[in-house]
């Protein structure tokens, strides 16, 4: 939780002057009880309604001043609590975009998503309370104790007593709860990703009419954080209780020693009365600690959470480099490499070797698992490669800096993603200064000018979160388009269009060749028919490479290619369908 206080930086004014008004609002709290004697033993006794009256408006004007007080103090901490919490939302944001892959991969989705809202806000709110109470109430309590001495000694002993006996209560309960705490948002870690998980795959679970058995393993999940939440709040529920149990007994103890004085004549009714009151506003202020506590604890578990995800270093360094101005533009070598996921049993790619020229179409297939995806996501750096090199334009892609190395790289994953808001804003996020004439060549070029015209606002068509108001191949095909908005040396299209007909297909490829300067392109593809006519295809089989060469060669030399064209052309030839 330490680590997360450089986040305050700047909101030092308001961190005092939360506290301060508090302790401001306090002090007149405290002196209230002695007004109240007063009025008891000068007013009420003598039956001088005048003094009552002037008392009263003291008292009153007391109240409006600690009220101000209090707004001015909740002003300042909640100004401070907010701003803190968007600094270190921003931090978090801007840490998680560093991490690679791999660091994102180990940590996972759900815990990230949890860490950046359920542990932020926990953590603002502990920031609020602590500065709106963590001085607030020590100061009232023992300023209460201290008053109850400038009354009587005596009756000053029990306040000692019971707040050695409150505080014991509520840090033994302290210390019992924080754990508790960890392993809860741990256990809720888990049901958000159970969510997750059941929401991103709905339809596959519908498809498979597994709806009863992960409706089961959610509520088993979602009972163990309920059984866990209800044992952490038994035990935290005990302490108001507990307090009130204390507190009451010190007030029979504290009338009983007082009716004894005031019978020998050493105390007047109003003292006495003012040490209930004393004795009452530390019961309050205890519960509101209590709490506050608790509180604390639930923060402090959340801030410790976070502080490890920002604690996790990046395994990729970025590189200082940039390629040569007269280096080839789009030139891509792999060099021997081999590439281990982190935790994985085996290599996912062994000794891969192969080089693409500017202008080239390299295609990449083999079976599903065969690492096809694992080989091009080297070339923008997504994963660093175990052993071996891969060279962009003469340069390791270790060496040169990531934001060099990808404004000459555009990627088209697997799953196709559209953001909401517009057709433009998506196609804008390729090249932000892109004219009407780049999208609609983009446009063009990927198949999809049909998607946008077929739109009654066009290029302003809104888009809805994941792009659900598009099919499968319309996604494919805007999300293609924005790729090529951005005008790549180098084209990535991770079987992205495995959506497509035959024909959109075709025409796609074709019109990418076509382009007046072509990127050096890398299809991925289980389609023998999107990669037959590639300058080179390096066939995977188990993250070796089956064989290397054109659709010819390959159909002479390698059974494993030979295994995938028959298989997908005979019923293709059979068609008609076969595509030049």
């Amino acid at each position: 939780m330490k680590k997360l206080l450089c986040y305050m930086k700047g909101y030092g004014r308001e961190c005092v002057l939360g506290p301060l008004f508090k302790l401001l609002e306090a002090s007149f709290e405290l002196i209230v009880p002695l007004i109240v004697a007063a009025i008891i033993d000068r007013g009420i006794l003598a039956g001088d309604r005048g003094y009552i009256v002037r008392m009263c408006l003291v008292m009153a004007a007391l109240g409006a001043v600690g009220l101000i007080s209090a707004v001015t103090a909740q002003y300042f901490a909640a100004k401070a609590a907010i701003s803190f919490s968007a600094r270190l939302r921003h931090a978090l944001m801007a840490h998680i975009g560093t991490l690679s892959y791999t660091e994102i991969d180990r940590l996972g989705t759900s815990t990230l998503i949890t860490r950046m809202t359920s542990d932020v806000n926990q953590v603002q709110s502990g920031v609020n309370m602590t500065l709106r109470l963590l001085l607030r109430s020590p100061f009232v309590v023992f300023g209460a104790m201290i008053m109850a001495f400038t009354i009587d000694a005596g009756c000053a002993l029990i306040f000692a007593g019971v707040i050695a006996v409150l505080c014991a209560i509520v840090f033994g309960i302290m210390l019992a709860t924080i754990p508790m705490y960890r392993r809860v948002q741990g256990q809720l870690d888990s049901v958000t990703a159970s969510t997750r998980e059941n929401l991103t795959g709905v339809r596959v679970i519908r498809a498979f009419c597994k709806e009863g058995a992960e409706t089961e393993k959610f509520d088993r999940k979602n009972r163990l954080l309920t059984r866990m939440q209800l044992a952490v709040g038994r035990v935290s529920a005990a302490m108001n209780p507990v307090t009130y149990v204390v507190i009451n007994a010190a007030v029979i103890l504290l009338i009983h020693a007082g009716a004894i004085r005031v019978q020998q004549g050493t105390l007047t009714q109003g003292e006495v009365v003012a040490l209930y009151n004393y004795m009452s506003q530390i019961l309050v202020e205890l519960v509101k600690m209590a709490n506050l506590i608790i509180l604390l604890t639930k923060a402090a578990a959340c801030g410790e959470r976070i502080s490890r995800v920002l604690d996790v270093k990046t395994s990729q360094r970025d590189g200082t480099l940039a390629p040569a101005g007269d280096a080839p533009r789009g030139s891509v070598v792999f060099d021997r490499v081999s590439m281990h996921y982190s935790g994985a049993g085996a290599d996912s790619l062994t000794n891969i070797s192969f080089s693409a020229q500017p202008g080239q179409t390299v295609g990449v297939i083999g079976g599903t698992g065969s690492g096809k995806s694992t080989l091009v996501n080297l070339i923008p750096r997504f994963y660093d490669v175990s052993e071996g090199g891969v060279w962009v334009d003469g340069v390791d892609v270790r060496d040169m800096r990531k934001d060099e190395l990808r404004r000459r790289i555009a990627v088209v994953p697997q799953k196709a993603v559209l953001f909401k808001g517009t057709i433009r804003s998506n196609l804008l996020w390729g090249n932000e200064s892109a004219t009407e004439e780049d999208l609609h060549a983009a446009l063009s070029t990927a198949q999809a000018l049909d998607v946008v015209s077929a739109k009654p606002l066009g290029l302003d068509e809104p888009v809805e979160q994941g792009g659900r108001n598009f099919s499968g191949g319309q996604r494919q095909r805007l999300t293609i388009a924005r790729a090529l908005v951005k005008k790549p040396e180098i084209l990535i299209l991770d079987d992205s269009a495995s959506a497509l007909d035959y024909a959109t297909d075709a025409n796609l490829r074709r019109a990418i060749r076509q382009m007046e300067n072509p990127p050096t392109t890398f299809i991925v593809s289980q389609r023998a028919a999107s990669v037959r006519f590639a300058d080179l295809i390096v066939v995977l089989e188990d993250g070796h490479v089956a064989g290397m060469g054109t659709h010819e060669e390959l159909l002479r030399s390698c059974p494993v290619y030979q295994e995938i064209f028959s298989s997908q052309f005979k019923s293709a030839a059979a068609a008609g369908k076969e595509v030049h």
